[in-house]
């Protein structure tokens, strides 16, 4: 836990933790989540010293968005897919393009 977290805070850490090793996780997966979960809820309350910007802009908790988010990856390939894609295919001059010229050289 952070210096300076509350006994709250390392109870809801410690709890969080050993419910994710019960699911089955490692006990690193575990205390990465458990990490995750207390720093999110940290910065929600103002408690810690700075925050990102969906940790305290999602109003919502992911049981209350109902996935809203989820398999919304990316809708076309990468710059560096297509970089692989061109390498692969030896196109010349690839190191130089941007992503749309690429995607013309692939003929995409």
């Amino acid at each position: 836990m952070p210096a300076g977290s509350s006994r709250k805070r390392e109870r809801q850490y410690e709890h969080i933790k050993e419910g994710a090793k019960q699911r089955g996780a490692s006990s690193g997966r575990a205390k990465e989540i458990a990490s995750r979960t207390v720093n999110k809820l940290r910065a929600r309350s103002g408690e810690a010293k700075s925050s990102g910007r969906v940790s305290t802009k999602d109003t919502k908790s992911a049981y209350q968005r109902g996935g809203a988010r989820s398999h919304q990856g990316a809708k076309e390939p990468t710059k560096f897919q297509l970089y692989e894609e061109a390498k692969r295919r030896g196109v010349e001059g690839r190191s130089s393009m941007t992503k749309d010229e690429l995607r013309k050289a692939l003929g995409r």
